[in-house]
């Protein structure tokens, strides 16, 4: 049964496989075309954030420049000890704007200072590690569910707001529109494992996997 259980990628058991595919006979089909998922995991809470910071709005070649910039500077991973060390000017200098970089300094402050407790998120459910991260300044929900995902390997996230996620289910069940209470009937279905289930709705919405060339989006 398809797994990943490689260090430096999303982790998931055949349990998990096994469970979806009982409960979704499309979303079956999909696994058994797509195989196994290895997803590359971004590293560190910390590393997390500031990635997802530095990457809101720019192209993925843009944000591999500015973290090159940034970690010359700072040294790899990005720690809050380093990023506490520059100045705003030191991190605009990376190429990120001001308004980021004024972000990246205040959640390296609020670490160091202990206002912000990255150890405490382990422990915390979803909804409280969602919560607590959206706290910060440039973080939004979207970003934070990402953080879940691939810094902390959460197994049941399920983000509505991300466009790959809607349209790989409007490819799988040829829906025109996915709305919330569609979006959370899948949700119930998927859980406690709707994160391996975004793995394979994302890898479909490529349309680059035999069979699943088609969107069903409303054209108006």
């Amino acid at each position: 049964m398809y797994s990943c259980n490689e260090p430096g990628f999303f982790q998931y058991d055949a349990e998990a496989i096994e469970y979806l595919m009982s409960k979704d006979k499309k979303l079956a089909r999909v696994i058994e075309t797509v195989g196994s998922i290895r997803r590359p995991m971004d590293g560190d809470v910390f590393t997390s954030v500031v990635k997802s910071i530095v990457g809101q709005q720019i192209s993925t070649s843009a944000l591999k420049t500015v973290l090159g910039r940034l970690t010359e500077k700072t040294g790899d991973p990005i720690t809050p000890e380093a990023v506490g060390a520059l100045s705003i000017d030191d991190l605009q200098g990376c190429g990120m704007t001001f308004r980021k970089a004024g972000y990246i300094k205040s959640f390296a402050n609020a670490v160091l200072s202990g206002e912000f407790d990255i150890g405490e998120l382990e422990g915390m459910d979803d909804e409280a590690a969602i919560k607590a991260l959206t706290s910060l300044r440039g973080v939004g929900r979207w970003t934070a569910e990402m953080i879940l995902i691939f810094s902390m390997n959460r197994m049941n996230v399920f983000a509505f707001d991300d466009v790959g996620i809607h349209r790989g289910i409007r490819m799988v069940y040829h829906h025109r529109v996915v709305s919330r209470e569609l979006f959370e009937k899948y949700r119930r279905r998927f859980t406690p494992y709707c994160t391996v289930a975004s793995l394979y709705f994302w890898q479909i919405s490529h349309m680059d996997v035999p069979g699943y060339d088609h969107d069903y989006a409303s054209k108006h």
